[in-house]
C-alpha cells in the first residue's frame, strides 16, 4: 500500500511538471509528496528522479519505470469504477471543460437532470474558450468544436448544431437585406475570434455539395460570441450565431436569419455547421462518469436544433 501511494506521487509529478503540483492534485503537502516518493525509491533501490531548486527530471531508471506504471492508476480506478457501476453506483468527481457559450446556452439547463440522475458525480465545469490540458489541469473531458481538436485526443462527435447569420430588424431597415453570401461584402460584419489560435473563425457555405468562403467586411471582431449577439441585437450588423445562441433572439424579432429559402431560390444556401466533439486523452479516461455524461448528452441534446 506504501508503495502504491508513492506510485501514485511519482506518476502525478511526472505529468505535472512538480512535485508542488501533484500535491494540490492530491489534496496533501509538498513534503508528504516528497516523503512518498523517497520511500518509493527506497524500496525500489534507486532513484527515479533528480531534483534541483529549478528542475525536476526523470532518470533513466524512473524513465523505464514510469513507462510501466503510468497506465497503473488509470487502470485501477477503472477497475474501482466497474465495480461501483455494477453496483448501480456511478460517482466520483468528473471534471469537465467546454467553450463558455456551450456550456451557458447549452450545459447549464441540462446539469440539474444530470446530477439528479447521478447523484454520487460530483460535477466542475470549467467555462472558457482557451486552451486546455486535461492532465496539467486534471480534466476528465471536454467538449470542442472540430476547429479545437488536436493530435492525439480520442474524440466522439456528440453534435452537429446549425450556424445561423443573422441581424436586427433596425440593421436590415437601414442597410438592406444580403441576397446572397457575396453580398456580404457590403454589408458590416461581426466576426469571432477563436481563443485557441487567435484565427478569426471563416464564415463559409455549402451549396451544391460544396464548401466556399466568400470575402466579407469585418467590422468588429470579438473572443466572446454572446457579445457579438448583442452587438448585433443593437444594429451593429450582421454576424454568425450557433442556433442555440440564435434561436431565442429570433423567437422574439429581436434577430432576423438570413440566406432562408423564404428569400428565393437564388439564396438556397447552408452555412456550414458546428460540430461538437466529446475527447478524452486516451482510452483510459472513458470511465463510467464519463460513459455517463456522454450518453446523457447524447439523449438530452436535440436531433435537431
Amino acid at each position: 500500500m506504501d508503495n502504491l501511494r508513492g506510485v501514485e506521487n511519482f506518476v502525478r509529478t511526472v505529468e505535472l511538471g512538480s512535485i508542488a503540483a501533484a500535491a494540490r492534485a492530491l489534496s496533501i503537502s509538498p513534503a508528504a509528496a516528497s516523503q512518498n516518493i523517497a520511500r518509493l525509491e527506497a524500496a525500489l533501490g534507486t532513484r527515479l528522479l533528480t531534483r534541483t531548486t529549478r528542475r525536476l527530471a526523470l532518470t533513466d531508471a524512473g524513465e523505464i519505470y514510469f513507462q510501466r506504471v503510468k497506465g497503473l492508476l488509470q487502470e485501477l480506478e477503472l477497475a474501482e469504477q466497474a465495480v461501483s457501476a455494477l453496483q448501480g453506483e456511478v460517482g466520483g468527481k468528473l471534471k469537465v471543460a467546454c467553450s463558455a457559450a456551450f456550456a451557458r446556452h447549452v450545459l447549464a439547463p441540462l446539469i440539474p437532470g444530470f446530477q439528479k440522475a447521478y447523484p454520487q458525480i460530483s460535477l466542475e465545469v470549467v467555462a472558457t474558450d482557451r486552451r486546455i490540458d486535461h492532465i496539467q489541469e486534471g480534466v476528465d473531458i471536454s467538449i470542442r468544436i472540430r476547429q479545437q481538436l488536436e493530435d492525439g485526443v480520442i474524440a466522439r462527435r456528440l453534435a452537429t448544431v446549425p450556424l445561423l447569420f443573422c441581424a436586427a430588424p433596425t440593421y436590415l431597415e437601414q442597410a438592406g437585406c444580403p441576397d446572397s453570401p457575396q453580398a456580404l461584402l457590403q454589408h458590416d460584419c461581426l466576426m469571432f475570434r477563436i481563443p485557441v489560435d487567435g484565427k478569426i473563425f471563416p464564415w463559409a457555405f455549402i451549396r451544391d455539395g460544396q464548401r466556399y468562403q466568400p470575402q466579407v467586411k469585418a467590422t468588429m471582431i470579438s473572443d466572446d460570441i454572446d457579445m457579438l449577439a448583442r452587438i448585433a441585437m443593437a444594429g451593429g450588423g450582421i454576424t454568425r450565431l450557433a442556433a442555440f445562441v440564435a434561436q431565442p433572439y429570433i423567437d422574439n424579432g429581436q434577430l432576423i436569419p438570413l440566406f432562408n429559402q423564404e428569400h428565393g431560390p437564388e439564396v438556397e444556401v447552408e452555412a456550414e455547421p458546428l460540430e461538437f466533439f466529446f475527447c478524452m486523452t486516451d482510452r483510459y479516461a472513458k470511465t463510467p462518469k464519463v460513459t455517463a455524461l456522454f450518453d446523457y448528452l447524447s439523449q438530452q441534446l436535440p436531433a435537431e436544433w
